[in-house]
């Protein structure tokens, strides 16, 4: 097989974007495009540290897929977590790095660059793309509905829903068309990415990059239609090819910053069929010590067992002391890991519902091995997904925080009880699984959509 164009790939900075831009870079390359995966050079640094022993050489010459970083403008200590700041310095910086990329991976002897996927987050690189002449394709990493909501804010500023920063003008839970998850305006996801200060910021950069979107010839997103209905009647032009993974026996690495813990699997090939609780929060979420104890305890009233993904830097200022003391009284029954490959723990028999954050990735791996959700949304567009799941699917549960904001821990105690114990739940879950898997297959309409990509790009 020839091989075809040479892609570049370019992800926001930030795990939940890096994963299935470099899902669908595995798939390009099956189909025998040459992929070359452009990461900041911190997140470059965390995924090559991550791969295991034999994954580095996969990702290299053979394996199709190149992996190159460049500067985000910030200095090496600065919180990257801190989106505002993030964004800030990569919309000024990353340009210029971005075209000293490709000039120089051209003066390496590589084929010319023929197109760019890039996510819509990163609409500048849309820019340098045509500079050189390079062609378009955008990623939507999140739900449809998600960039429908951005898309529309000229509507929602009309309506008075939002003022012209993007602030609401009005409390209420509104709808942006039949079959749409509902959203509280105080839920929109540019006003919940980080401290308020910086809202503009992000702002700017949704109404920006709405308009840069222009520059691509094709909206690609991971999602499929039976899951968004509603936002793929009003934006059929944005194609879901989702849910996406990289292959089935979960044996490609899909770029995480984290090592995968691996004990897990063995772990849960010991419990019962659909007896364990797997809680994780994604890579931004952080807690402070009260909710992390509450949570921790939470776990323990269930008398389940349970799998729980703490990050390193999940809760500053926990009590070494408290932390090992629980340890010790859940050691036979809980498994605490701070990274694992979640599309493999979700694949898992033994797995009984999935204590979320919802962030889409999240989302759409749940709801692909059709496990019951309980939401607990942490910033961003994590509501809205909470919305499709609790108020759209019916597959899952929310919680609900006290007075205090703080959510206790009988609160997960019976929220646990009642995901796990409702028949309903997991008959919805068993479908919707049915239909991800259905859409993914040949005829499947995000398989066809794949293939009028990869013959956009064949070109």
């Amino acid at each position: 097989m020839a091989m075809k164009a040479h892609v570049l790939v370019l992800p926001f900075p930030s795990q939940g974007h890096v994963t299935p831009l470099m899902e669908l870079s595995h798939r390009l390359v099956d189909h025998g495009f040459e992929v070359t995966f452009v990461n900041t050079e911190v997140d470059h640094a965390l995924v090559v540290a991550a791969l295991r022993g034999g994954e580095a050489t996969l990702l290299g010459g053979g394996g199709g897929i190149h992996l190159a970083s460049i500067p985000d403008g910030l200095a090496d200590d600065e919180d990257r977590k801190d989106l505002n700041k993030l964004i800030d310095a990569f919309t000024r910086h990353m340009p210029g790095h971005l075209e000293r990329l490709i000039a120089g991976l051209e003066a390496a002897g590589r084929p010319r660059v023929k197109w760019l996927v890039g996510d819509v987050n990163m609409g500048w690189s849309f820019e340098v793309a045509k500079k050189f002449g390079i062609r378009v394709v955008s990623f939507w990493p999140a739900a449809t509905a998600c960039l429908a909501l951005m898309l529309k804010i000229p509507k929602l500023i009309e309506d008075g829903l939002i003022d012209d920063k993007g602030l609401p003008r009005r409390q209420e839970t509104f709808q942006l068309a039949p079959g749409m998850p509902p959203l509280h305006t105080s839920h929109l996801s540019w006003n919940n990415a980080g401290a308020p200060e910086g809202q503009h910021i992000i702002f700017d950069l949704v109404t920006r990059n709405n308009k840069l979107n222009g520059l691509a010839e094709m909206t690609v997103g991971n999602s499929f239609h039976e899951a968004e209905a509603g936002a793929s009647k009003l934006f059929p032009n944005v194609l879901p090819i989702g849910p996406l993974f990289a292959d089935r026996e979960f044996r490609k690495p899909v770029g995480n910053f984290l090592p995968e813990d691996e004990r897990c699997i063995k772990w849960l090939d010991a419990q019962p069929d659909g007896s364990v609780v797997y809680v994780a929060f994604g890579s931004m979420a952080i807690f402070d010590p009260r909710q992390f104890e509450e949570l921790a305890e939470g776990l323990e009233l269930t008398g389940r067992p349970f799998l729980w993904i703490v990050r390193p830097d999940f809760t500053p200022g926990l009590s070494k002391a408290w932390l090992t003391e629980f340890h010790e009284r859940v050691a036979g029954r809980g498994m605490i890991v701070s990274w694992c490959s979640q599309q493999q723990v979700l694949a898992h028999r033994a797995v009984a519902c999935f204590v979320s954050h919802c962030g889409w990735n999240s989302t759409m791996e749940g709801v692909r091995n059709g496990t019951p959700f309980l939401c607990w949304p942490y910033f961003c567009d994590q509501y809205l997904n909470r919305s499709y799941v609790t108020n759209v699917w019916r597959t899952g549960l929310a919680v609900a925080p006290g007075a205090d904001g703080i959510i206790t821990k009988e609160e997960l105690r019976s929220k646990v009880e009642e995901v796990v114990s409702d028949a309903e739940i997991k008959e919805r879950a068993r479908l919707f699984k049915d239909a991800a898997r259905w859409c993914v297959s040949e005829g499947g309409s995000s398989y066809e959509n794949f293939n009028k990509l990869v013959n956009l790009m064949s070109e």
